[in-house]
Protein backbone atom coordinates (compact mmCIF):
# COMPACT_ATOMS: atom_id res chain seq x y z
CA UNK A 1 0.00 0.00 0.00
CA UNK A 2 1.45 3.39 -1.03
CA UNK A 3 2.39 5.73 1.79
CA UNK A 4 0.49 8.98 2.18
CA UNK A 5 2.28 12.29 1.78
CA UNK A 6 3.73 13.44 5.13
CA UNK A 7 2.47 17.01 4.65
CA UNK A 8 -0.99 15.68 3.84
CA UNK A 9 -0.97 13.51 6.99
CA UNK A 10 -0.23 16.53 9.21
CA UNK A 11 -2.52 18.82 7.20
CA UNK A 12 0.12 21.50 6.56
CA UNK A 13 1.51 23.18 3.46
CA UNK A 14 4.92 22.20 2.04
CA UNK A 15 6.35 25.56 3.09
CA UNK A 16 5.03 25.20 6.66
CA UNK A 17 7.30 26.45 9.44
CA UNK A 18 8.69 24.23 12.20
CA UNK A 19 6.18 25.77 14.59
CA UNK A 20 3.22 24.96 12.30
CA UNK A 21 4.43 21.37 11.89
CA UNK A 22 4.80 20.95 15.65
CA UNK A 23 1.32 22.37 16.36
CA UNK A 24 -0.28 20.16 13.72
CA UNK A 25 1.39 17.05 15.16
CA UNK A 26 0.37 17.87 18.74
CA UNK A 27 -3.23 18.30 17.65
CA UNK A 28 -3.28 14.91 15.89
CA UNK A 29 -1.38 13.19 18.72
CA UNK A 30 -3.94 14.42 21.26
CA UNK A 31 -6.80 13.27 19.05
CA UNK A 32 -5.54 9.80 18.10
CA UNK A 33 -3.38 8.81 21.09
CA UNK A 34 -3.98 5.12 22.01
CA UNK A 35 -4.67 6.06 25.64
CA UNK A 36 -7.61 8.15 24.49
CA UNK A 37 -8.79 5.56 21.97
CA UNK A 38 -8.07 2.20 23.65
CA UNK A 39 -10.38 0.14 21.40
CA UNK A 40 -9.75 1.86 18.07
CA UNK A 41 -7.25 0.22 15.74
CA UNK A 42 -7.81 3.00 13.20
CA UNK A 43 -6.86 5.69 15.72
CA UNK A 44 -3.69 3.81 16.60
CA UNK A 45 -2.66 3.63 12.93
CA UNK A 46 -3.33 7.34 12.45
CA UNK A 47 -1.27 8.10 15.57
CA UNK A 48 1.68 6.09 14.21
CA UNK A 49 1.28 7.71 10.81
CA UNK A 50 1.33 11.23 12.33
CA UNK A 51 4.31 10.33 14.53
CA UNK A 52 6.34 9.12 11.55
CA UNK A 53 5.42 12.23 9.52
CA UNK A 54 6.46 14.52 12.39
CA UNK A 55 9.76 12.68 12.96
CA UNK A 56 10.67 13.15 9.31
CA UNK A 57 9.50 16.76 8.84
CA UNK A 58 10.83 18.06 12.17
CA UNK A 59 14.35 16.98 11.23
CA UNK A 60 15.83 19.53 8.81
CA UNK A 61 18.04 17.08 6.88
CA UNK A 62 15.31 14.41 6.64
CA UNK A 63 12.79 17.00 5.52
CA UNK A 64 15.17 18.22 2.80
CA UNK A 65 15.70 14.64 1.62
CA UNK A 66 11.95 14.01 1.63
CA UNK A 67 11.23 17.22 -0.28
CA UNK A 68 13.78 16.19 -2.94
CA UNK A 69 13.11 12.49 -3.32
CA UNK A 70 9.83 11.73 -1.57
CA UNK A 71 9.50 8.64 0.64
CA UNK A 72 12.46 6.99 -1.06
CA UNK A 73 14.70 9.79 0.16
CA UNK A 74 14.10 8.87 3.82
CA UNK A 75 13.84 5.09 3.44
CA UNK A 76 16.87 3.48 5.17
CA UNK A 77 16.52 0.43 2.93
CA UNK A 78 17.21 2.35 -0.28
CA UNK A 79 21.00 2.34 0.13
CA UNK A 80 21.37 -1.08 -1.56
CA UNK A 81 22.48 -4.46 -0.23
CA UNK A 82 26.10 -4.10 -1.13
CA UNK A 83 26.98 -1.18 1.23
CA UNK A 84 28.92 1.85 0.06
CA UNK A 85 30.69 0.00 -2.72
CA UNK A 86 27.95 -2.50 -3.49
CA UNK A 87 25.31 -2.53 -6.20
CA UNK A 88 22.57 0.05 -6.01
CA UNK A 89 24.57 2.56 -3.97
CA UNK A 90 24.92 5.01 -6.83
CA UNK A 91 21.17 5.86 -6.70
CA UNK A 92 19.97 7.23 -3.40
CA UNK A 93 23.37 6.90 -1.80
CA UNK A 94 24.59 9.57 -4.20
CA UNK A 95 21.46 11.58 -3.55
CA UNK A 96 22.18 11.58 0.20
CA UNK A 97 25.75 12.52 -0.53
CA UNK A 98 24.51 15.58 -2.41
CA UNK A 99 22.19 16.48 0.45
CA UNK A 100 24.93 16.34 3.07
CA UNK A 101 27.19 18.22 0.69
CA UNK A 102 24.62 21.02 0.56
CA UNK A 103 24.26 21.06 4.33
CA UNK A 104 27.91 20.85 5.31
CA UNK A 105 29.49 22.58 2.32
CA UNK A 106 31.27 19.43 1.09
CA UNK A 107 30.33 16.22 -0.67
CA UNK A 108 29.70 13.33 1.71
CA UNK A 109 32.32 11.20 -0.03
CA UNK A 110 35.03 13.75 -0.55
CA UNK A 111 35.03 16.66 -2.98
CA UNK A 112 35.94 20.23 -2.30
CA UNK A 113 37.48 21.18 1.03
CA UNK A 114 35.89 23.60 3.43
CA UNK A 115 37.64 26.33 5.40
CA UNK A 116 36.96 27.45 8.99
CA UNK A 117 33.27 27.87 9.63
CA UNK A 118 31.84 31.39 9.75
CA UNK A 119 29.36 32.15 12.55
CA UNK A 120 26.95 35.05 12.90
CA UNK A 121 27.14 36.81 16.26
CA UNK A 122 24.42 36.29 18.86
CA UNK A 123 21.57 38.77 19.25
CA UNK A 124 21.40 40.84 22.43
CA UNK A 125 18.42 42.15 24.38
CA UNK A 126 18.28 45.39 26.36
CA UNK A 127 15.33 46.10 28.70
CA UNK A 128 14.41 49.79 28.65
CA UNK A 129 11.90 51.21 31.13
CA UNK A 130 10.04 54.38 30.13
CA UNK A 131 7.04 56.36 31.38
CA UNK A 132 3.56 56.29 29.84
CA UNK A 133 4.02 59.89 28.67
CA UNK A 134 7.27 58.99 26.91
CA UNK A 135 5.58 56.02 25.25
CA UNK A 136 2.68 58.20 24.07
CA UNK A 137 4.69 61.11 22.71
CA UNK A 138 7.93 59.41 21.63
CA UNK A 139 11.28 59.61 23.36
CA UNK A 140 14.95 59.92 22.37
CA UNK A 141 17.49 58.50 24.79
CA UNK A 142 20.93 56.89 24.98
CA UNK A 143 21.80 53.46 26.35
CA UNK A 144 25.07 51.71 27.17
CA UNK A 145 25.53 48.21 25.80
CA UNK A 146 28.47 45.77 25.77
CA UNK A 147 30.82 45.98 22.80
CA UNK A 148 33.99 44.21 21.71
CA UNK A 149 37.05 46.00 20.33
CA UNK A 150 40.19 44.54 18.83
CA UNK A 151 42.83 43.85 21.48
CA UNK A 152 45.54 46.52 21.22
CA UNK A 153 48.19 44.19 22.63
CA UNK A 154 47.90 41.31 20.15
CA UNK A 155 46.09 43.27 17.39
CA UNK A 156 43.32 40.68 17.24
CA UNK A 157 45.45 37.55 16.83
CA UNK A 158 44.83 36.31 20.38
CA UNK A 159 48.49 35.25 20.68
CA UNK A 160 51.09 36.74 23.01
CA UNK A 161 53.25 39.35 21.25
CA UNK A 162 56.21 37.63 19.62
CA UNK A 163 54.25 34.41 19.09
CA UNK A 164 51.58 33.45 16.58
CA UNK A 165 48.65 30.99 16.32
CA UNK A 166 49.39 27.56 14.88
CA UNK A 167 47.33 25.42 12.56
CA UNK A 168 45.00 23.02 14.37
CA UNK A 169 46.39 19.49 13.98
CA UNK A 170 42.99 17.88 14.50
CA UNK A 171 41.27 19.46 11.48
CA UNK A 172 44.34 20.60 9.52
CA UNK A 173 43.19 24.21 9.68
CA UNK A 174 39.80 23.50 8.08
CA UNK A 175 37.77 24.16 11.24
CA UNK A 176 35.77 20.99 10.53
CA UNK A 177 36.30 17.28 10.98
CA UNK A 178 34.72 14.42 9.07
CA UNK A 179 32.84 11.67 10.89
CA UNK A 180 31.89 8.37 9.30
CA UNK A 181 28.35 7.10 10.04
CA UNK A 182 27.59 3.97 8.06
CA UNK A 183 28.11 4.90 4.43
CA UNK A 184 27.71 8.61 5.19
CA UNK A 185 30.63 10.96 5.78
CA UNK A 186 29.46 13.99 7.75
CA UNK A 187 31.30 17.23 8.45
CA UNK A 188 31.06 18.88 11.88
CA UNK A 189 32.82 21.66 13.80
CA UNK A 190 36.26 20.71 15.07
CA UNK A 191 36.00 20.11 18.85
CA UNK A 192 39.57 21.29 19.48
CA UNK A 193 39.70 24.67 17.70
CA UNK A 194 35.89 25.25 17.73
CA UNK A 195 35.82 26.00 14.00
CA UNK A 196 38.62 28.59 13.88
CA UNK A 197 41.21 26.24 12.32
CA UNK A 198 43.89 27.64 14.64
CA UNK A 199 45.31 26.90 18.08
CA UNK A 200 46.91 29.56 20.30
CA UNK A 201 49.77 27.94 22.29
CA UNK A 202 50.60 31.13 24.22
CA UNK A 203 47.49 33.31 24.67
CA UNK A 204 47.71 37.08 24.99
CA UNK A 205 47.58 38.07 28.66
CA UNK A 206 45.42 41.12 27.95
CA UNK A 207 42.55 39.37 26.14
CA UNK A 208 43.23 35.75 27.28
CA UNK A 209 43.45 34.62 23.66
CA UNK A 210 40.10 36.04 22.54
CA UNK A 211 41.67 38.71 20.33
CA UNK A 212 39.17 41.29 21.53
CA UNK A 213 38.36 43.26 24.66
CA UNK A 214 34.88 43.76 26.07
CA UNK A 215 33.90 47.38 26.55
CA UNK A 216 30.70 49.43 26.69
CA UNK A 217 29.42 51.68 23.93
CA UNK A 218 26.73 54.34 23.91
CA UNK A 219 23.90 54.10 21.41
CA UNK A 220 21.12 56.55 20.59
CA UNK A 221 17.64 55.03 20.66
CA UNK A 222 14.58 56.71 19.17
CA UNK A 223 11.36 55.49 20.80
CA UNK A 224 8.48 56.04 18.35
CA UNK A 225 5.29 57.69 19.63
CA UNK A 226 2.59 55.19 20.60
CA UNK A 227 4.89 52.26 21.40
CA UNK A 228 3.36 49.71 23.76
CA UNK A 229 4.69 47.57 26.57
CA UNK A 230 6.64 44.51 25.34
CA UNK A 231 7.37 45.91 21.86
CA UNK A 232 10.94 45.69 20.61
CA UNK A 233 13.15 48.06 18.61
CA UNK A 234 15.83 46.43 16.48
CA UNK A 235 19.28 47.98 16.23
CA UNK A 236 20.95 46.14 13.34
CA UNK A 237 24.56 44.99 13.80
CA UNK A 238 24.88 46.03 17.46
CA UNK A 239 24.74 42.52 18.89
CA UNK A 240 27.72 40.25 19.60
CA UNK A 241 30.40 40.14 16.88
CA UNK A 242 30.56 37.13 14.58
CA UNK A 243 33.32 34.54 14.52
CA UNK A 244 35.82 33.97 11.73
CA UNK A 245 34.61 37.03 9.86
CA UNK A 246 30.92 36.32 10.38
CA UNK A 247 28.41 39.20 10.60
CA UNK A 248 27.47 40.63 14.00
CA UNK A 249 24.12 39.92 15.62
CA UNK A 250 21.44 42.51 16.31
CA UNK A 251 20.44 44.38 19.45
CA UNK A 252 16.77 44.29 20.46
CA UNK A 253 15.61 47.04 22.82
CA UNK A 254 12.56 45.71 24.67
CA UNK A 255 10.20 48.37 26.03
CA UNK A 256 8.71 48.19 29.52
CA UNK A 257 6.28 50.94 30.57
CA UNK A 258 6.20 52.00 34.22
CA UNK A 259 2.92 51.92 36.13
CA UNK A 260 1.18 55.32 35.97
CA UNK A 261 -0.40 56.93 39.06
CA UNK A 262 -3.53 58.06 37.13
CA UNK A 263 -3.96 56.07 33.91
CA UNK A 264 -4.09 52.41 32.96
CA UNK A 265 -3.40 51.58 29.32
CA UNK A 266 -5.40 49.06 27.28
CA UNK A 267 -4.05 49.02 23.74
CA UNK A 268 -4.59 52.56 22.45
CA UNK A 269 -7.25 53.35 25.09
CA UNK A 270 -6.69 54.83 28.53
CA UNK A 271 -8.73 54.28 31.69
CA UNK A 272 -8.85 56.35 34.86
CA UNK A 273 -10.98 56.63 37.99
CA UNK A 274 -12.65 60.00 38.71
CA UNK A 275 -13.64 60.51 42.37
CA UNK A 276 -16.67 62.82 42.77
CA UNK A 277 -18.45 63.97 45.89
CA UNK A 278 -21.79 62.65 46.99
CA UNK A 279 -23.38 66.04 46.34
CA UNK A 280 -21.76 66.37 42.88
CA UNK A 281 -23.02 62.93 41.86
CA UNK A 282 -26.53 63.79 43.04
CA UNK A 283 -26.74 67.30 41.59
CA UNK A 284 -24.60 66.84 38.46
CA UNK A 285 -22.30 69.43 36.90
CA UNK A 286 -19.08 69.89 34.98
CA UNK A 287 -16.15 67.58 35.81
CA UNK A 288 -12.58 68.38 34.80
CA UNK A 289 -10.28 65.42 34.06
CA UNK A 290 -6.58 65.09 33.13
CA UNK A 291 -5.36 63.66 29.80
CA UNK A 292 -1.87 63.03 28.43
CA UNK A 293 -2.24 66.24 26.40
CA UNK A 294 -3.63 68.61 29.01
CA UNK A 295 -7.10 68.92 30.57
CA UNK A 296 -10.56 67.97 29.35
CA UNK A 297 -14.07 68.05 30.83
CA UNK A 298 -17.45 66.37 30.56
CA UNK A 299 -20.89 66.96 32.01
CA UNK A 300 -21.96 64.75 34.90
CA UNK A 301 -25.75 64.26 34.79
CA UNK A 302 -27.90 64.40 37.93
CA UNK A 303 -28.11 61.21 39.91
CA UNK A 304 -24.92 59.63 38.53
CA UNK A 305 -24.14 56.35 40.26
CA UNK A 306 -20.72 55.06 41.28
CA UNK A 307 -19.18 52.92 38.52
CA UNK A 308 -20.71 54.92 35.68
CA UNK A 309 -18.24 55.21 32.75
CA UNK A 310 -17.86 58.23 30.49
CA UNK A 311 -15.99 58.00 27.17
CA UNK A 312 -13.90 60.86 25.81
CA UNK A 313 -13.16 60.08 22.18
CA UNK A 314 -9.66 60.65 20.83
CA UNK A 315 -8.17 61.36 24.27
CA UNK A 316 -6.23 58.09 24.43
CA UNK A 317 -2.97 57.18 22.66
CA UNK A 318 -2.26 57.08 18.94
CA UNK A 319 -0.52 53.71 18.58
CA UNK A 320 2.50 52.99 16.40
CA UNK A 321 0.35 51.22 13.82
CA UNK A 322 -2.86 53.21 14.35
CA UNK A 323 -4.27 55.90 12.11
CA UNK A 324 -6.07 57.64 14.97
CA UNK A 325 -5.92 57.97 18.75
CA UNK A 326 -7.78 55.73 21.16
CA UNK A 327 -10.28 56.91 23.77
CA UNK A 328 -10.17 57.87 27.43
CA UNK A 329 -12.64 56.04 29.69
CA UNK A 330 -13.46 57.86 32.93
CA UNK A 331 -14.90 55.62 35.65
CA UNK A 332 -16.87 57.58 38.26
CA UNK A 333 -16.25 56.70 41.90
CA UNK A 334 -18.71 58.40 44.31
CA UNK A 335 -16.73 59.28 47.41
CA UNK A 336 -18.33 58.82 50.82
CA UNK A 337 -17.48 61.78 53.13
CA UNK A 338 -15.41 60.96 56.23
CA UNK A 339 -14.51 62.68 59.54
CA UNK A 340 -17.81 64.59 59.64
CA UNK A 341 -18.56 67.38 62.11
CA UNK A 342 -21.65 67.20 64.30
CA UNK A 343 -23.42 69.75 62.11
CA UNK A 344 -22.65 67.73 58.96
CA UNK A 345 -24.02 64.61 60.62
CA UNK A 346 -27.21 66.42 61.59
CA UNK A 347 -27.72 67.63 58.03
CA UNK A 348 -27.17 64.14 56.62
CA UNK A 349 -29.61 62.60 59.08
CA UNK A 350 -32.17 65.22 58.13
CA UNK A 351 -31.50 64.53 54.45
CA UNK A 352 -31.93 60.77 55.03
CA UNK A 353 -35.31 61.35 56.70
CA UNK A 354 -36.51 63.55 53.81
CA UNK A 355 -35.30 60.99 51.27
CA UNK A 356 -37.11 58.12 53.01
CA UNK A 357 -40.26 60.20 53.23
CA UNK A 358 -40.18 60.69 49.47
CA UNK A 359 -40.41 56.93 48.82
CA UNK A 360 -38.56 54.80 46.33
CA UNK A 361 -38.37 57.49 43.64
CA UNK A 362 -35.20 58.84 45.27
CA UNK A 363 -33.49 55.42 45.46
CA UNK A 364 -34.53 53.29 42.45
CA UNK A 365 -31.55 50.93 42.75
CA UNK A 366 -32.24 50.27 46.42
CA UNK A 367 -35.92 49.55 45.66
CA UNK A 368 -34.94 47.16 42.85
CA UNK A 369 -32.44 45.35 45.08
CA UNK A 370 -34.95 44.94 47.91
CA UNK A 371 -37.50 43.47 45.50
CA UNK A 372 -34.95 40.93 44.26
CA UNK A 373 -34.04 39.92 47.82
CA UNK A 374 -37.71 39.50 48.66
CA UNK A 375 -38.27 37.27 45.61
CA UNK A 376 -35.21 35.23 46.53
CA UNK A 377 -36.48 34.37 50.00
CA UNK A 378 -39.99 33.71 48.81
Amino acid sequence: MAKRDFYEILGVAKNASEDEIKKAYRKLAMKYHPDRNPDSKGAEEKFKEAKEAYEMLSDASKREAYDRYGHAGVDPNMGGAGGPGGPGFGGFGDAFGDIFGDIFGQGARGGRSAGPQVYRGADLRYNLEITLEQAAHGYDTTIRVPSWDECETCHGSGAKPGTSPTTCTTCGGQGQVRMQQGFFSIQQTCPKCHGTGKIIPTPCSTCSGAGRIKRNKTLEVKIPAGIDDGMRIRSSGNGEPGMNGGPPGDLYVEIHIKAHPVFQRDGDDLHCEIPVSFAKAALGGEVEVPTLNGKASFTLPEGTQSGKTFRLRGKGIKGVRSGYAGDLFCHVVVETPVKLTERQKELLQEFEQLTNAGGSKHSPQSKSWKDKVKEFFE
